[in-house]
Parts: structure tokens; C-alpha cells; sequence
């Protein structure tokens, strides 16, 4: 009889394993702060209601300390399941080689999910004809304003500056009157020439911004950038734009927005959340409008910026299977609408959109208007496309030290003919390092 005991309970406690044995999934991302915690709240959700995977989320630096961390841990054996990476990080990605199409990867009774992305997310994330990771975080520049400081200076709080022109005479008002010590702020970043680029339909690099071939030669030396940084520098020199002195620096544009210092900022959709509840806290009443664009320029739109999800190779299909299923998910109507309202990332699905507008969202919270209005009346082309180039980051530190050379006072032509040498120079190693 204690024999039979004996064996009830072993097979109980076998039993009892194999129930319990659950899917594990790693998931990299490069959101730190309050962000990181509403992450794992929604991992927490999924994992709840799915008990046979655990999804274990973790924070990993910037995007491109998460995106070499990626690559680094493939090559060691030990590559996590989900890797977020920034949207310029995709020709990198897709040349590292550590990936697999997660369209592949999508069941036939889901994909009606890949069917309902908003256009411009779909127009820049389909590469090669698929879905190689899955649209997540996407954004764009916005200009905020304090309307109480335009009122002050005696500006319409109604009409935000449209065009580089405008920015500048309302910057007159605003300091001449001394409503705010400094007029307009954004963090020192090639993400807003390349936005400024593609509103004026230029392309950053041939072959069709590298969407028809492979990118070999990068247009920093264009009459588009040469507008850009004409203006930047007219705006430095007189003290209208101010920064914190260290290029890519988003808290130091922030901070000196909402104390007040700075009358506007221009910076990314993702901060509306942040925007309204610091001018809550603060005291003013806050404004946003579309991103201010050359003078005399056909406005064509903005490039959608963020990240998407990557599935890394080399993972059991179960493994795989189960990351897939958590992205489908974390990423499906519900959460996209979830995910918009708690940090101002786009609402990337149709019907997300959908929700909110029956929910009357955008009319109940109009900061989020403009952000969501100025992308869907982005015109497609190759321009806002947004381009593919391989090695992007070390492109955008190249663009972003002509910016810091521009203002200690090389002429702006010779500074992009040199940031144009250097980058041909990146592009050309780069090419030939992937053996193309």
C-alpha cells in the first residue's frame, strides 16, 4: 500500500511539472522611466491570461545601446526572443543577419492584423514586400506652445508658427516683449533635419531614398539640408533657439519648455502625455500644432519615427510561435489605443482610430489631434518613406556634429560638404562590410 502512495504521488508531482512548465520569452527594449513601467503593467496582462508563456520585459539603454546588446548577444548564443529597435535601425537589422520575417511567422488566421496599419506606418515598416518586425512605438515632431506666454507677447494662442518664416517673427514678439527669456527649443538631432528634409520631398540618400536599391551616397550637401541649417543658424545666432549643449539631448529640450523658459519646443508626438500634465502641474495652458517647414515649400510630410518589434533567430519554433503570439497581442487594437493614451504614440492600427474616434477622443483631448492629423496628411512618396541606410546612427552623428560646427561659425556650406565626405566615406565601409 505505501508503495502504491509512493507512486500516486510521484506521478502527481511529474504531473504537476509538466502543468506548470511554461514558454519563456525574453523581450529587450530601450524604454526606461515611467515607460518602463507601463510596460510591464501590459506584460503582466499578457501574462496572466495566457499561463502556458511568461514574458520576461527588460530594459536595455537607448536604442542603439539596445540595438549593438541585440547583435552582441546572437553572436554569443544567447540572443533575447524580441529586440525593439529604432526605425533607422532597420538596414542594420536586416544586415545583421540575428532576425527572421515576422510576417513569416504570423498565422493565416491573424494576419488581417498586418491589413490594418495605418498607411504611413505600413509604407515605411513594409520592406521588401513583408512586415520583417512589427510596428509598435511610431511618432513624429510636433511643435508645442505655451499659449499663455503667446498671449503674453501679444501672439494669436489659436495660431501656432507654420513655417520657418513664421517662427521667427513670433520669436521677435516674444522676446522683445519678455514674456519668455528664450523663444523655441528642440534637442540637437538629425531626427528633425531628416523630418525637415523629407517636408520639403528631398531625399537623404540615392536609389530612391535606398528603397529601390541599396543606399551608396547620402545627400547632406542638398540645397534641402542647406535651407534648414541657414534658418537653425539665423535662429542660434540671434538667441531665439536654445539647448542644453549636448546634442540628443531630449530631457534638457524638455525641461527648458515646461519651466517655462522657452515659449515653444519642438519635439516628438510620444511626449503629448508628458506636455499635458507638466502644464497642468506648471500652471499654462499648453498648444500644439504641425511642425514648422520652410518658407515658399509644398508641405509633403512628415517620416513616421519610433520602433518596431524584431524576432531574433535560432529559437525553438515554440519559442518563436509564443513571441509571436505576446506581439500580436501587445500590439492589437485594445493596446494600441491603451499604449496611445498613456504616452502619445500613435494609435498605429485602423481600427485603434476607430475606438478613438467613437470614444471622441480627439475632440475631448485636441493636444493629440495634431500629431495624428499631421501624419495622415503626409502624402506618400519616397521622401516621407523615410530612408534606408545602413549605417544611419553613425550618419545622424555625423549630421548632428555639422550642427555644433555650423554654430561655432564654419560656413554652412563647407560644414555639410565635409559631413557629406564623412558620410559617403561611413556609407561606402559600411556597404562593403555586409559584402555589398
Amino acid at each position: 500500500m505505501k508503495r502504491i502512495a509512493v507512486v500516486v504521488a510521484t506521478l502527481l508531482l511529474v504531473g504537476s511539472a509538466f502543468a506548470a512548465k511554461k514558454v519563456q520569452i525574453t523581450f529587450w527594449h530601450a524604454f526606461g522611466g515611467g515607460r518602463t513601467a507601463f510596460i510591464q503593467r501590459m506584460v503582466e496582462d499578457f501574462n496572466y491570461t495566457h499561463p502556458n508563456i511568461e514574458v520576461k520585459a527588460e530594459y536595455k539603454g537607448s536604442y542603439r545601446d539596445t540595438l549593438n546588446a541585440a547583435i552582441l548577444a546572437a553572436r554569443q548564443g544567447s540572443a533575447p526572443h524580441i529586440v525593439q529597435i529604432f526605425e533607422v535601425g532597420s538596414q542594420l537589422a536586416l544586415d545583421s543577419g540575428i532576425f527572421v520575417p515576422f510576417e513569416d511567422y504570423v498565422p493565416a488566421s491573424l494576419r488581417f492584423q498586418l491589413d490594418d496599419y495605418i498607411k504611413p506606418v505600413a509604407n515605411y515598416y513594409r520592406i521588401g514586400g513583408k512586415f520583417n518586425s512589427i510596428p509598435w512605438n511610431s511618432s513624429n515632431p510636433i511643435l508645442y506652445y505655451n499659449k499663455t506666454i503667446f498671449k503674453k507677447a501679444g501672439l494669436d494662442p489659436e495660431n501656432p508658427p507654420k513655417t520657418f518664416g513664421e517662427v521667427l517673427k513670433a520669436c521677435d514678439k516674444i522676446i522683445s516683449s519678455g514674456a519668455a527669456p528664450k523663444c523655441i527649443t528642440w534637442p540637437l538631432h538629425s531626427w528633425f533635419v531628416e523630418q525637415w528634409v523629407a517636408e520639403q520631398g528631398a531625399l537623404l540618400a540615392n536609389n530612391e531614398n535606398g528603397r529601390a536599391a541599396r543606399a551608396t551616397d547620402v545627400y547632406i550637401n542638398s540645397e534641402a539640408m542647406k535651407r534648414i541649417m541657414t534658418w537653425w543658424k539665423e535662429m542660434y545666432d540671434k538667441g531665439y533657439y536654445a539647448y542644453s549643449g549636448k546634442p540628443e539631448d531630449w530631457d534638457g529640450a524638455n525641461q527648458l519648455f515646461v519651466s517655462q523658459q522657452a515659449a515653444m519646443e519642438i519635439t516628438s508626438t510620444s511626449d503629448v502625455t508628458f506636455h499635458q500634465n507638466a502644464a497642468f502641474e506648471n500652471g499654462y495652458e499648453l498648444g500644439t500644432g504641425f511642425l514648422p517647414v520652410p518658407d515658399g515649400i509644398e508641405r509633403n510630410g512628415t517620416v513616421v519615427g519610433g520602433a518596431s518589434l524584431w524576432l531574433t533567430k535560432d529559437h525553438p519554433r515554440e519559442e518563436l510561435e509564443a513571441a509571436v503570439t505576446f506581439l500580436l497581442w501587445f500590439t492589437n487594437t485594445e493596446n494600441m489605443v491603451r499604449w496611445h493614451k498613456g504616452t502619445g504614440y500613435f494609435p498605429v492600427l485602423n481600427t485603434s482610430v476607430k475606438v478613438l474616434e467613437w470614444e471622441r477622443w480627439f475632440d475631448r483631448q485636441p493636444a493629440y489631434r495634431a500629431a495624428f492629423d499631421q501624419l495622415l496628411q503626409s502624402k506618400a512618396n519616397r521622401a516621407t518613406q523615410g530612408a534606408l541606410i545602413g549605417p544611419f546612427p553613425e550618419i545622424r552623428s555625423i549630421i548632428e556634429d555639422a550642427v555644433q560646427s555650423i554654430f561655432q561659425g564654419t560656413p554652412v556650406d563647407k560644414a555639410l560638404d565635409q559631413a557629406d565626405a564623412k558620410a559617403d566615406k561611413a556609407l561606402r565601409d559600411y556597404n562593403t562590410s555586409v559584402g555589398r
